[in-house]
């Protein structure tokens, strides 16, 4: 008999086989977590083992183990029981576990009952073995770990005690007599070990149900975050408009209502009191330039109206020369003509400075140029783009930059143009002479910095 034939070094084999117990079982506690009524749905050590790489190590250390004591179990059978008649039926037992063991993994990770089937093949198979061959009690160690990995945790706990007991039964038939220390070792370390693993698997279960606040409380820190922008946009829409509504209340309401109040008294005077009337109307005339002066600075940074229509530039620049073109009453025809093609749309900044400057040059021509015709040219180049606006009228002889007339009371179009272009990093030329016309052009850079300013 096997008990026999080896049981000085056997209870050596198998104290070694209680110290493996207490290690391996330590390390297998962190493969699985989940609360009871979790496991009994699904099975969290194998969910684990699958997306922890600490897991996915212990699982790899387990099966390498499993194998390794697999085959120290068979040698030292065959060592000791050289040509005995029950020897192919261990052998062909032994190759038959390691077969369903390496099936373990292709059957999945959940308990199927598929998998469920599987399992209890496989502890059939070892009870087989170690009733056959006590030493193949030393393979339980992985197979704690398969069990806890897969079963829910009441049955995960009978099999362990099913396996205990095996190995108790198994370690007594190798040694020569009743030993204490191997009824009471085998089920304190498969205690220890279980304890060890279910406290792992709650922690587990723990740091995934805080990963999933974290995650819930990110998403709330950025749906308050998008929600306190679209409030703030809102609250500074409304403050501006506010502001707007006052400034014109203001100013050119309360400039309108004063124009009317002289005008109506100089109606009144015309006729009794001429010099009376000529001051109301030259008050009124006062009132109206500084009223124009604060809408012009009302609209500066306001976007055009065209734009805000939709369409672009170009369809903002052909808008206006219509425009001009039915204001005039065929007394002046406007045309406009757009070259190439932008390879990127053009930065909302750039089309408003350029249709604010299409707008202040049709506007001196108009009142002051005497033309019959004038033209928009759009032309989009490589890294620039380029506005001209041109015309037939009388033209002037050009000043430079800087340079303004004398006693001059109007004039502030060009200087505002030229004010437009430089922040954008632009140049503005103005090529005229006297009874040549005048073509003026704003060159914009595409690949300049916009001034802050």
């Amino acid at each position: 008999m096997e008990h026999r034939s080896g049981s000085p070094d056997a209870e050596g084999a198998e104290a070694e086989g209680s110290g493996i117990a207490g290690s391996e079982g330590s390390g297998t506690s962190g493969s699985q977590a989940q609360s009871p009524g979790i496991a009994e749905s699904e099975a969290a050590g194998s969910w684990i083992s699958g997306s922890d790489p600490d897991a996915r190590w212990l699982a790899f250390l387990m099966h390498a183990a499993f194998f390794l004591l697999l085959g120290a179990s068979l040698t030292r059978f065959l060592m000791r029981h050289p040509g005995e008649a029950r020897t192919p039926w261990i052998i062909a037992l032994s190759i038959t576990l390691a077969v369903l063991y390496l099936l373990g993994p292709v059957l999945g990770s959940r308990p199927t009952p598929r998998r469920l089937t599987w399992l209890g093949v496989l502890v059939l198979v070892w009870m087989v073995l170690v009733v056959l061959a006590p030493s193949f009690a030393w393979c339980a160690v992985p197979l704690f770990y398969t069990g806890l990995r897969i079963l829910p945790p009441r049955a995960a706990l009978a099999l362990v005690a099913l396996l205990t007991v095996f190995v108790v039964a198994a370690q007594l038939r190798l040694a020569d007599g009743f030993d204490p220390n191997l009824v009471l070792a085998p089920p304190a370390v498969a205690a220890v070990a279980t304890a060890v693993f279910v406290h792992m698997q709650r922690q587990a279960v723990r740091q995934r149900e805080l990963a999933a606040r974290q995650r819930e409380l990110i998403d709330d820190l950025l749906r308050t975050r998008r929600e306190l922008a679209a409030t703030e946009r809102r609250e500074g829409t409304l403050a501006e408009r506010q502001r707007l509504s006052m400034e014109i209340h203001d100013t050119l309401a309360q400039g309108l209502s004063s124009q009317q109040m002289l005008l109506q008294a100089a109606d009144r005077t015309w006729s009794a009191d001429p010099d009376a009337a000529r001051r109301h109307v030259r008050t009124a005339t006062g009132i109206a330039e500084r009223n124009l002066a604060e809408a012009r600075r009302f609209v500066h940074d306001l976007a055009p109206a065209d734009l805000a229509e939709g369409g672009g530039l170009e369809a903002a620049l052909q808008a206006l020369a219509a425009r001009e073109s039915a204001q005039a009453a065929g007394a002046l025809t406007v045309h406009c003509h757009v070259e190439g093609t932008p390879h990127a749309p053009l930065p909302d900044r750039v089309q408003s400075a350029l249709l604010r400057i299409a707008q202040g040059a049709l506007a001196n021509v108009r009142e002051h140029a005497g033309a019959t015709a004038a033209g928009l040219t759009l032309t989009h180049l490589d890294d620039r783009v380029v506005l001209d606006i041109g015309d037939n009228g009388r033209g002037f002889t050009a000043e430079p930059e800087g340079v303004r007339g004398a006693g001059t009371v109007r004039g502030h179009g060009l200087p505002a143009m030229r004010a437009r272009v430089r922040q954008l990093g632009g140049t503005l030329t103005i090529e005229s002479a006297p009874g040549e016309g005048t073509v003026l052009s704003a060159e914009v850079p595409l690949t300049t910095t916009e001034d802050p300013t």
